[in-house]
């Protein structure tokens, strides 16, 4: 049987076309404070309410969420872009100096939310399963703030756009 092989570049290239909604993901707790931009996470479920966020595990600094049991998927407004690459680590400012970037809140697990966001899902994690090289966080969601009706950034084709 003939297999097609797939390589990571064009992998990624295809991904490019999926536009999705742009997130700061942030933690809290014993292992320490830290936020990433990511585009993969989702809902799994509204009842029970359960989101997932997919972060590379390659990082080491990322272990801190499963250490931390919780985090926050702070869904970003298109005024957030700035926050978005910060975040993301392409402005190259250092991680804990992030954070100073805007003004954060907590609701109901300690990690920090966004006031201003789309939507701020705080949740506490239920299960995590590691693939290739993401971990997958599936959060109980216990906290919820819903924003005004605020225009969503996105990102699509290597770049953001906002509806």
């Amino acid at each position: 049987m003939k297999t097609n092989e797939i390589e990571p570049r064009h992998y990624r290239d295809a991904m490019a076309r999926f536009a999705g909604a742009v997130h700061v993901v942030t933690t809290d707790g014993p292992a320490g404070r830290r936020g990433v931009t990511a585009i993969a996470a989702c809902s799994v479920s509204d009842n029970p309410p359960t989101v997932l966020v997919c972060l590379n595990r390659e990082n080491p600094s990322n272990a801190c969420f499963a250490e931390n049991g919780v985090f926050a998927l702070n869904t970003l407004a298109a005024e957030h872009e700035e926050l978005s690459n910060a975040f993301s680590g392409l402005t190259g400012l250092p991680p804990e100096e992030r954070f100073g970037l805007a003004e954060w809140e907590t609701i109901a697990t300690g990690a920090p939310t966004l006031p201003g966001a789309v939507a701020v899902f705080d949740c506490h994690i239920v299960q995590t399963v590691d693939l290739a090289t993401h971990r997958v966080h599936f959060g109980r969601v216990a906290g919820l703030s819903i924003g005004a009706n605020l225009r969503p950034l996105l990102y699509h084709d290597r770049g953001y756009r906002v509806l």
